[in-house]
């Protein structure tokens, strides 16, 4: 008996000595902001080195670049589009990590809240405007976050890892758009595998008059202010920093981890539902054949190098978008190929994971 009240003692001593130590860390995201904005410039001098060695100018290359994204208004609202999807599925593929769940099934979640809104503005195209876009962008959402519980329940009732499980479930999700395309949603006639155009009624009502920018940034921006809230504000977010940090400091503390990853999960597929949505909404006004590939893989990309922090989430959700957007002007002009921007994506990666080997060990919590 003594044995055992001793060794309850020294649980609950470590328990509490583990609590006043995370809430006694002082945050170091000014250090993680600079180790990413290093790991940013040593990509751009590494990308800097290839593109001399084939005899381009690298100040040439990366001032067409910028001249893609800032040179017009239209061209930074294409940015600002292209960067929409990376930031909203970022959020929740951040969310998830922070609690220590490795959700790599953003892709997939996407196509299907794609295929959830498509189907809203061809069937009730006759609704107002105003209800029939809530209705597909919620269906987006509820198609997206019921494809991210189907994972987490195969991962929290059969075992199956939830890396396995969102990996696979990204190749159904791409194959439902292709199979719903080429049956009842496709367009009759069409060369390309698409649905038929939205009536206006359903397309996203634009940010700036005269360009493309739609109110599917402005609905990014709120994802990552509710994002931060949820996590630094709220006892769900608590929990999942604990759930992250210290899983047995979690049990002992007695929260409920499969709930807690049956929720986050649901939550980063709404977000990534949502993204998909918009992008048939906003972008495309149709559901075409491959619209969300790469989206998924990047997201994971952008919320590693925001340190899983929703909030850097949107610096670097617009890194992404704007490579992407002036990719093309680089290569107009200069004559270096578009697709270097991956290499600069992926350098960037490199160094942020090398620089999270340098960081302080010591999470706030």
């Amino acid at each position: 008996m003594k044995a055992a009240g001793r060794n309850a003692a020294a649980e609950e001593a470590g328990f509490a000595w583990l609590l006043l130590t995370l809430r006694a860390r002082r945050n170091n995201g000014m250090f993680s902001f600079l180790l990413v904005c290093v790991a940013v410039v040593s990509a751009l001098t590494v990308t800097g080195l290839l593109i001399l060695a084939v005899g381009k100018s690298p100040m040439a290359a990366y001032s067409a670049l910028i001249r893609g994204v800032f040179g017009t208004t239209g061209r930074f609202a294409f940015a600002l589009n292209k960067s929409t999807p990376y930031i909203l599925a970022g959020v929740g593929v951040a969310l998830c990590f922070r609690a220590k769940v490795i959700n790599i099934g953003a892709e997939g979640q996407i196509a299907v809240g794609g295929i959830a809104a498509t189907w809203i503005g061809l069937n009730l195209e006759a609704a107002p405007s105003a209800p029939l876009i809530a209705m597909a962008l919620a269906a987006g959402a509820g198609g997206g976050a019921m494809w991210s519980a189907l994972a987490a329940t195969i991962w929290l009732k059969r075992h199956v890892h939830e890396v396995l499980c969102t990996l696979l479930l990204n190749f159904v999700g791409v194959l439902l758009v292709s199979e719903a395309l080429h049956g009842e949603m496709g367009e009759p006639g069409a060369g390309f595998p698409q649905s038929a155009l939205l009536g206006r009624s359903a397309w996203l009502p634009k940010l700036l008059p005269g360009t493309d920018l739609h109110m599917g940034f402005l609905m990014a921006v709120l994802a990552v202010i509710g994002g931060y809230l949820l996590l630094w504000r709220t006892t769900f977010g608590f929990r999942l920093r604990l759930l992250g940090a210290s899983p047995r400091a979690a049990t002992y503390a007695g929260i409920a981890g499969p709930r807690c990853v049956f929720g986050v999960m649901t939550l980063a597929g709404a977000l990534a539902g949502l993204a998909g949505a918009i992008e048939v909404l906003g972008v495309h006004y149709r559901l075409i054949e491959g619209f969300s590939a790469g989206f998924g893989f990047n997201a994971v990309a952008v919320a590693l190098i925001a340190s899983i922090n929703p909030i850097g989430v949107l610096p670097a959700g617009l890194f992404f978008g704007c490579l992407e957007a002036g990719a093309l002007a680089m290569q107009r002009e200069v004559g270096v190929p578009s697709s270097l921007v991956f290499v600069i994506q992926g350098l960037t990666m490199v160094f942020v994971l090398c620089a999270m080997g340098l960081s302080p060990r010591g999470r706030r919590v």
